[in-house]
């Protein structure tokens, strides 16, 4: 078998399926068009409408290599030889172009006379039923029967769903030999061991699968394949692992170097360096697909794998940022062919940099936190760290439990395995289910029978805001109609339409349609895949399937639409300009009235690079640059530096809309003529929206003259008020705010002065197991005096002692402090759980440290029942002790 890498095994695979007249798509987006999955996790997902019969396919058959993620086993990955977060997809695709023999046959050819497998070493599985798949194993391949595996419903068949398409599949093994087995003489296809590796499944989807459990032929049988280019690469290459691949080795290589160790000594070091490889990969694709950091979703999962990859680096004892140095080497190996990663290789870069960063410190917390709790338990006279604090330091804080239970192990202390063993796998158990794809949210809609109906909707906004329709359909809240009599809210699809319809941030069209003498006022636009809806408002007359309307889009609403729009690009880029190549489109709204940019960068921008931006782009306006707008194939796009936004979905074709000499875009929207027609732009605010994300609100046109208008007003009745000049209001406004802030002050110390004089009636006492109990309730005193009062009472006692200060506000809004001294954090007291429990009761929530620690919520009324649940605990905190 000849040597070849994992790209021309790629290359191979995709050129013999397009030999047999398949289409080739480029790999998809790691970010699925379907709700119930966080990423594509087969080559099959982008597909899924196909099979479920929603959308008809563009070709009868189809060849890819998907990229994929798969996060249900995180774990596992680097602890084994195949698992991965990130792979490749092989995978050959047809619906109702071919079935089981060509499926079958083909595979057969590919893998023995294209990649140069052994016959031989080949076997095949099948489902117990089909012998149909039997039989062209056995007479057209030429598989012996002994080679020919029958499995049941759980090894061998596919169901998308509860109900829906369905069937067979047949699996394809390679043996590897005797050296990986597991010695025993019942070794075969199906076990545990590595000798017999499932390399190809070929599943056939023939069934419906009804409610009732009864299987209905399809129409169309169909085939969806998927093989995992990493492992046939392993074979190919007969190396033992994925990781030993070209597809991992250069990664591995430069941990090996960094680190001064070699690869294949086994133990930590070798499962380290697998972690490290695996997931610089899938993080780099995440971020080149538009994931960005983030606490939930896609975003969770790629800080978390970020993460897991520092601290293993961490572990070969790697110092400072160091994730940046494996994307070159990514590169070389992945660039071509998933040119995206070249194309964000600067926001790459930075959000390693940045998110490593955070990261130590998130370590160095998670460091200080343990270190309190072996204190703690030293000191309490036990030996054992729980499983459920192991747990929270892992899952909270991102802290290695291998470096607990080392730290553990330095203090004389052991780890409760079980423990967080238990705790690991209901969290694992959480995640399969979430990540399974057990069904499919996508189905068919009163839209997708429309458009497969009547076709889709010819838009002709891009010439005309004016014009002449056909009505394909009538759609009100009971369904499908064929006429509609007014006063009556409901939506109309017509054949072409001038209205723009919301897409890609920016809002649909208003205006009206004429029929006859019945006036429809358009109140928006909106997509349904080929579709243009139109929702409408018709106070009176009638609307029937078939009648000719006129259509008007308010164009002046739309002039505003078109200046914002245009500036979003030139903002856009300004940005780029102004801040750095890794800044990049993380979403947009715009509408008549303002732009809403968010961009990636980390941190907040200076009046002085807000001010350059604002330079930057009206610039552009006052130099009247005339737009240039293209359709070419999506390749020439790139080549022409065109920047897309990461939440569309381009075609085959894509429109380009450039400011020559300053920016390139894909874009589907409306815009001006001439950067001139957008008038002026001026940013509004500039905040952040979430870790890594900056968001700009700005306007332009006529919306600007309004804002200057308005502020030039406000500084008259300012200066008149205030009986000074425009140069003299600042110093004027500061002066009195200074002096406001003296009097708050004088009235906060008189305030704590009153109060602490009769502390004593504020507060219930209870000897708590020797922890004296303190509560005090207070009404309309700020969190910063609540601590005060508490620093006061806590010196006035002369045993270990909790206070509890609760506030209720006007609103009936509780604020609750709760303060331990070290006495009792030494017993056993958490302030910081204390609050957590208390406030969740409350309605809201809280937390802190042993010692000190804040919250509260809104519901007043349950505020007893809050104290009692604090008592309560306080107990169980002692007596755990």
């Amino acid at each position: 078998m000849q040597y070849r890498s994992g790209q021309e095994i790629r290359e191979a695979f995709i050129g013999f399926w397009q030999e047999k007249g398949s289409h080739h798509y480029p790999s998809f987006s790691l970010l699925p068009d379907d709700p119930s999955l966080l990423f594509t996790i087969a080559g099959m997902v982008p597909f899924k409408a196909y099979y479920l019969g929603i959308r008809t396919p563009e070709y009868p058959h189809a060849v890819t290599c998907q990229k994929c993620v798969r996060t249900n086993d995180i774990e596992n990955v680097g602890r084994t030889a195949r698992h991965h977060t990130f792979f490749e997809m092989l995978g050959n695709f047809a619906w109702g172009a071919y079935f089981k023999k060509e499926a079958i046959t083909w595979a057969w050819e590919f893998l023995t006379e294209r990649v140069g497998l052994d016959p031989s070493r080949l076997y095949a599985s099948i489902y117990e039923e089909d012998e149909e798949a039997r039989s062209v194993w056995n007479g057209d391949v030429g598989l012996s029967e002994d080679r020919i595996l029958r499995f049941g419903q759980k090894d061998n068949y596919w169901f998308m769903g509860d109900t829906g398409p369905c069937g067979p599949c047949s699996e394809i093994y390679y043996d590897r030999g005797e050296r990986y087995g597991c010695g025993s003489p019942t070794c075969s296809v199906g076990c545990d061991c590595d000798r017999y590796m499932e390399i190809w499944n070929l599943v056939f989807t023939q069934f419906d699968l009804q409610k009732d459990g009864s299987l209905l032929p399809l129409p169309h049988k169909n085939i969806d394949t998927g093989m995992g280019l990493e492992r046939l690469t392993s074979i190919v290459q007969e190396v033992d692992t994925d990781y030993e691949t070209n597809l991992f080795m250069p990664l591995i290589n430069h941990t090996c170097r960094k680190a001064g160790i070699r690869y294949g000594d086994g133990g930590r070091p070798d499962m380290a360096v697998r972690v490290i490889a695996d997931h610089v990969r899938s993080v780099a694709f995440m971020l080149a697909d538009g994931v960005l950091p983030a606490n939930d979703g896609p975003g969770y999962v790629l800080r978390r794998l970020l993460r897991r990859a520092v601290r293993y680096g961490r572990l070969l004892g790697f110092e400072g940022t160091f994730l940046r140095e494996y994307l070159p080497i990514l590169l070389g190996i992945m660039s071509d062919p998933y040119r995206e990663l070249l194309d964000q290789r600067l926001t790459i870069e930075r959000i390693f940099e940045v998110e490593e960063d955070r990261f130590q410190k998130t370590l160095q917390q998670g460091t200080e936190l343990l270190e309190a709790e072996t204190r703690r338990l030293k000191d309490a006279g036990r030996t054992q760290i729980p499983g459920d604090v192991v747990f929270t330091l892992y899952d909270t804080y991102g802290f290695p439990p291998e470096l607990t239970l080392e730290m553990a192990e330095e203090e004389g202390l052991t780890v409760d395995h079980e423990g967080f063993g238990s705790a690991m796998e209901e969290q694992r158990t959480r995640a399969r289910e979430f990540s399974k794809q057990k069904r499919s949210s996508l189905a068919g809609d009163v839209y997708t029978e429309v458009e497969n109906e009547r076709g889709r909707t010819a838009f002709v906004g891009y010439e005309v805001c004016a014009g002449t329709g056909r009505v394909l359909a009538l759609l009100t809240k009971e369904g499908r109609a064929d006429r509609v009599e007014g006063p009556a809210e409901f939506e109309v699809v017509l054949d072409c339409t001038p209205f723009y319809a919301e897409r890609g941030g920016e809002v649909g069209d208003t205006g009206r349609m004429l029929s006859g003498g019945s006036v429809l006022e358009v109140l928006d636009t909106v997509p349904h895949a080929g579709l243009i809806v139109h929702k409408v408002r018709m106070d009176q007359g009638t609307l029937s399937v078939g009648d000719e309307v006129g259509t008007e889009v308010d164009d002046a609403r739309r002039g505003a639409i078109r200046r914002n729009h245009t500036a979003t690009h030139l903002l856009h880029e300004a940005l780029g300009r102004v801040l750095g190549g890794h800044v990049r489109q993380a979403g947009s709204l715009v509408t008549d009235r303002i732009l809403r940019f968010d961009f990636t960068h980390h941190e907040p921008m200076t009046d002085e690079q807000i001010a350059e931006v604002e330079r930057l782009v009206n610039g552009q306006v006052l130099a009247n640059v005339p737009l240039t707008v293209r359709e070419c194939g999506r390749e020439q796009a790139r080549e022409l530096g065109a920047k897309a936004l990461f939440d569309e979905k381009y075609g085959e074709v894509v429109r380009v809309v450039s400011v020559p000499g300053f920016s390139v875009e894909l874009c589907g929207g409306l815009h001006v003529k001439a950067t001139g027609d957008i008038g002026c732009f001026k940013i509004l605010r500039e905040e952040s929206v979430g870790s890594g994300t900056r968001r700009i609100l700005a306007t332009t046109g006529l919306n600007v003259l309004d804002i200057l208008q308005h502020l030039f007003g406000l500084r008259t009745h300012l200066t008149a008020l205030l009986s000074t000049d425009e140069e003299g209001l600042a110093v004027k406004a500061q002066g009195l705010v200074d002096e406001l802030h003296r009097l708050q002050r004088r009235l906060q110390e008189a305030k704590l002065r009153d109060l602490t004089k009769n502390i004593e009636s504020f507060f219930e006492r209870r000897d708590i197991d020797g922890v004296l109990l303190q509560t005090g309730k207070f009404s309309s005193v700020a969190p910063d005096m609540l601590r005060e009062i508490g620093d006061r009472v806590k010196e006035r006692t002369g045993q270990p002692t909790v206070v509890v200060l609760v506030d209720v506000g006007e609103d009936e809004s509780c604020k609750i402090v709760v303060m331990a001294d070290d006495d009792a954090v030494r017993r056993g007291a958490h302030a910081g759980n204390l609050v957590k429990e208390a406030s969740a009761l409350l309605g809201g929530r809280g937390g802190g440290r042993p010692n000190t620690a804040q919250g509260g919520g809104r519901d007043a009324a349950k505020l007893n029942e809050a104290l009692d649940r604090v008592e309560a605990l306080l107990r169980t905190q002692l007596k755990a002790q």
